[in-house]
């Protein structure tokens, strides 16, 4: 592949001093959906937020659309195109769904088809667009967090553990609709610990095992690796 949109070389990033992502180097493709599988505690969340702007990193470069964003701020990384979906979702509990989503298109105005997209996307969203966020479901609030990131067109989707809190029936759910999102051309870098489904999404992936990359190949290699069977799949 040589279309890269995001490269990201040597990156280490951690907290207080102390490293907890090291040495971290993975590429995605223009069009393409890359997963990034581990265990809870792997690193998963520091090294998105260390590409993403949010953790500043102690070394490494994050070169996205072949401009170096390694100190850019967050929302200047927002605004070339990369937006991040945290697992902790931080939607905006007391407004509407239509309002958290007009949010994602900050700061420029929501425009009707970017709200249309949304909508056709996750058409339950459009059955509560007058609702609350916080009064919503897990899958509900999970595919608002999504749709309010779509709201600002991104060059590339990070998705940090999208079925966080849902029950296995809402997590195929989500992946469907992400499966939606592939067909449209979106490229998408999703970190999961439910990697049968990461690995059906994806074309490739990266094992994540105390901060360090340890195994690197296509969705069907590393599904039929046998450490990632039987860390991962349980077989």
């Amino acid at each position: 592949m040589t279309d890269h949109l995001l490269r990201v070389e040597g990156l280490s990033a951690g907290y207080l001093g102390e490293n907890v992502v090291h040495d971290v180097s993975l590429s995605v493709g223009k069009g393409e959906v890359v997963a990034v599988i581990g265990s809870n505690g792997a690193g998963k969340s520091t090294m998105f937020k260390a590409i993403c702007g949010l953790q500043r990193a102690t070394s490494g470069t994050v070169e996205f659309a072949h401009a170096d964003l390694t100190a850019k701020k967050a929302h200047a990384i927002v605004r070339a195109g990369m937006v991040y979906v945290p697992a902790e979702r931080h939607l905006f509990p007391h407004m509407s769904v239509r309002d958290n989503l007009a949010l994602g298109a900050y700061p420029k105005r929501p425009r009707p088809e970017q709200i249309e997209f949304v909508f056709n996307t996750f058409p339950r969203l459009k059955e509560r667009a007058t609702q609350h966020a916080g009064t919503m479901s897990g899958g509900e609030q999970q595919m608002l967090a999504v749709g309010r990131a779509l709201m600002s067109s991104p060059r590339l989707l990070m998705l940090d553990e999208p079925t966080t809190g849902l029950s296995p029936l809402l997590a195929s759910e989500a992946y469907a609709a992400l499966t939606d999102l592939r067909a449209e051309g979106l490229t998408i870098l999703v970190a999961e610990q439910q990697v049968p489904l990461a690995l059906g999404l994806a074309d490739r992936g990266y094992v994540l095992d105390h901060g360090r990359i340890e195994l690197t190949g296509t969705a069907q290699e590393l599904a039929d690796d046998p450490g990632v069977r039987k860390a991962y799949l349980g077989v």
